[in-house]
Formats: structure tokens, sequence, C-alpha cells
């Protein structure tokens, strides 16, 4: 019998949903900006209790092709070298359930089990290219959760992000840990997908504004 969800959790992003703007459409629903679909929003549409910058061991990497954008998604690979920028949201189990649910192109609800995840640390619910979940640790008392495939970076080709993407990740690693643009560009430019494909000087140009 599984253990019941804690009631809050860090739902730590690494891609696009690091900016404010977009996560608010999977909390309360609506268009991302620069995207081309729309959101139901969770269950519950209360805002994230607390926003916070966030670092995990662990690398981001662009592969497989977006509907929603055109290019390539981020990805999160514990195993990889370095330290991957994220930033972390504390919600309900449920907001997290439905944040993921959207993720896979899905209707909110009903909650995830995450028994096994915050047992073992990983948990592949699916085949989906985000339908397993991490444990990254915890953070005043909370874990720290977030969701990726079930590949490893090695496993997959590449793909670059487009620019309109790529423009929320600039975006969100500047609300979330106030680096300015050629500290952001130095982070996103080496990152497999991101390298050879966009240069440091194109990728600080897609600030949004």
């Amino acid at each position: 019998m599984s253990s019941p969800p804690p009631p809050l959790v860090w739902y730590a992003s690494y891609g696009s949903n690091m900016y404010a703007a977009r996560l608010r459409c999977y909390l309360e629903g609506g268009t991302p900006p620069g995207a081309q679909r729309s959101y139901l929003g969770c269950r519950d549409r209360s805002p994230a209790r607390r926003v916070v910058a966030s670092e995990f061991s662990g690398g981001v990497y662009f592969a497989t092709e977006s509907p929603v954008w055109h290019g390539g998604r981020a990805f999160f690979d514990p195993a990889s070298p370095g330290k991957a920028a994220m930033r972390s949201y504390l919600v309900t189990a449920g907001q997290f359930s439905d944040i993921a649910e959207q993720e896979m192109y899905r209707e909110p609800g009903p909650d995830l089990d995450l028994g096994t995840v915050l047992r073992t640390g990983r948990d592949q619910l699916g085949p989906g290219r985000y339908e397993t979940l991490l444990h990254l640790g915890d953070l005043d008392g909370c874990p720290v959760l977030t969701f990726t495939a079930p590949w490893s970076a090695s496993d997959i080709e590449k793909n670059p992000p487009s620019a309109a993407y790529l423009a929320m990740l600039v975006g969100g690693l500047r609300e979330a840990h106030g680096w300015s643009l050629p500290e952001i560009a130095g982070y996103l430019a080496p990152l497999p997908g991101v390298r050879g494909h966009w240069s440091a000087p194109e990728i600080a140009d897609l600030a949004p504004r």
C-alpha cells in the first residue's frame, strides 16, 4: 500500500517553466508567451507558495521535437556531469501532478502516486518523454521533484531548440538566478543540442523584452 503524498512538494523546472509567466499558465490556465497551445490549468489554481533559484548535479540537453515550440525540448539527466540551473516552485502534490499531466498533453488529475519516487529517488510512470519522476533532494522539509525522459542523454539524438523556446529559458534564468545575459548565454550555449547551433550572442538576443 503506497504512502500518502506530502502536502507540499517543490517542482524543480529546468526548461521553459523556469519563466514565471509560462508556469502560471500551467497553474491558472492560458497560453504561454510564444507558444501555440493553451493549457487547462491545475485543479487548484493557487499560485506557488514560494519560488527559489536552485541548482542540482546533472545536465540539461535538448532532444525530440516539440509540436508546441517546433524544436528540441529540454530534458534533465542526473548522471550527466556538471550542474543544472533550475527554478523550484513550492506547490501541492496535486498541482505537481497536474503540471506533469499537462506536460504530457493530458488533462489534469488524478494525483500521481509519489510513493515510489520518494522512497527510491526515481519512478518511471510510463514511456513518455516527461513520465519519469526524480527526487532531487529536500528543501525546508519538502521533497524537490522533477520529471524527465526515461532515457539518458547519450541514448538519443539531440535536436536544437527553437528561438521561442530558448527565449523562455533565457527569461527564466534571468528571473530565477538574476544572471546577466552573458552569464545566461554562457550557461546555455554549451548544452547538448544548443552547442553548434546557437552562439552565445544569439542566445543573449533572445531575452524577452
